[in-house]
């Protein structure tokens, strides 16, 4: 293998964040997802690096640092996007049911198809189910400028809550003990105790912001954040509550209604911060984006194509995501469920949970290939809506989405 000098990985690493700033522009003319463009990029160094006899090693640890930086950074953009006011209580409330119901039925389903085809623990069928039932809003967000403001923000709230509900699934049920009166106290006591440490915790951050002279404030917030979530982490707690919560604060500073709060950063004072830290964060999600999907897409190995297994059972999975999704956005949330229905990307959340599976808890017979299958998949199923919903949001007219419904949940 040739060694890299520094000035050849300086190229490399450049290049790549041309290449993702590319993608990101014609992204928006041929409404492929960038993130997607990326994805392939990598599968296509791969292969060139094959076909050449040239490989260079990726580390997991490396693929699975950058996914974990970028997914704080993922979540605490989503939070910086999500603004709170009773007007949107029914919008609020139609995307969190959304995310929670299809994430339910998509992982049960799973867990079946796995449990049916590899015939091992249900339990441990289920931790994989899990990542596999998550909306990837590192996907959806970015690729939602077509669609129209009620569509987008719809979108912004589901992949959120979305990845908000599959993460704490997934760290209950990765637990010492599970399905116990004392787990599930404690389960929800760590959630209590999680929304009490974010609020006080993004006071406290949002001071240091104001407060600072300092020129490089915002980046000592980002690793104030990154200590935050791995000390969570640490604790067993749900640290990514503290993350989008401190983003939600940050962005509905107006609706804070306690005085001493107002008189002493008023919304003039917040307005220039909230710009800039949602700048620096949409900058610094991109880079790591960029890298994580590249290195992931390398990572990839082609042969998982020739496996049957691998299409048959990814495709099943595949096929119960898509169905789901259709069924209830068509009778429970809305009539106009087009492209919403085709929005099932698997992205940086499924794999940096599917990194996290303990060890006792790993399938031997299931294949990395699906995960893969998976991914690549429902990426392109995503890709297929937004080709064609071809209308400017203009000339859409909205059905009455969103209305209140008797046989809303």
């Amino acid at each position: 293998m040739e060694k890299l000098t520094a000035e050849n990985l300086l190229i490399i690493i450049c290049s790549i964040v041309i290449l993702s700033y590319f993608f990101s522009i014609i992204s928006r003319y041929i409404r492929v997802p960038s993130v997607l463009l990326l994805l392939f990029g990598g599968v296509f160094f791969r292969w060139f690096s094959d076909l050449n006899n040239v490989y260079y090693n990726i580390p997991p640890k490396m693929v699975e640092l950058l996914g974990v930086t970028g997914l704080i950074m993922i979540v605490l953009e989503a939070g910086l996007d999500l603004k709170l006011s009773r007007d949107k209580f029914k919008l609020i409330r139609d995307s969190f049911f959304s995310a929670l119901v299809i994430f339910v039925i998509s992982a049960g389903l799973i867990t079946a198809i796995l449990k049916y085809w590899l015939g091992e623990n249900i339990t441990h069928c289920l931790v994989y189910a899990i990542p596999l039932s998550i909306i990837s809003s590192s996907i959806v967000i970015p690729s939602l400028h077509s669609l129209t403001p009620q569509k987008k923000e719809f979108s912004v709230y589901e992949a959120s809550f979305s990845d908000i509900i599959g993460i704490l699934a997934f760290n209950y049920f990765t637990a010492e003990e599970v399905m116990t009166g004392k787990s599930l106290l404690f389960f929800g006591g760590s959630i209590i105790i999680s929304v009490i440490l974010s609020l006080v915790l993004s006071f406290v951050l949002f001071i240091i912001m104001a407060k600072t002279k300092l020129n490089i404030k915002f980046f000592l917030i980002f690793s104030l954040l990154i200590l935050i979530y791995t000390s969570g982490k640490i604790l067993h707690l749900p640290s990514l509550i503290i993350i989008i919560i401190f983003g939600m604060l940050i962005n509905n500073w107006e609706y804070i209604k306690v005085k001493w709060i107002q008189r002493s950063f008023p919304i003039k004072q917040v307005e220039p911060i909230r710009e800039l830290l949602h700048s620096i964060t949409a900058e610094s999600s991109f880079l790591l984006r960029t890298f994580f999907f590249i290195l992931f897409g390398y990572s990839i190995q082609l042969n998982f194509i020739n496996q049957p297994d691998v299409w048959r059972v990814g495709g099943m999975i595949v096929a119960a995501l898509f169905v789901v999704r259709l069924l209830y956005l068509r009778f429970f949330v809305h009539t106009n469920v087009f492209p919403e229905a085709f929005f099932i990307p698997r992205g940086l959340v499924t794999i940096v949970l599917f990194y996290k599976i303990p060890e006792k808890m790993k399938l031997t017979s299931f294949n990395e290939g699906i995960l893969f299958f998976i991914i690549l998949t429902t990426s392109v199923i995503m890709t297929i809506g937004m080709i064609f919903y071809k209308k400017k949001p203009a000339q859409i007219l909205e059905e009455s989405a969103f209305a209140e419904r008797n046989d809303m949940l």
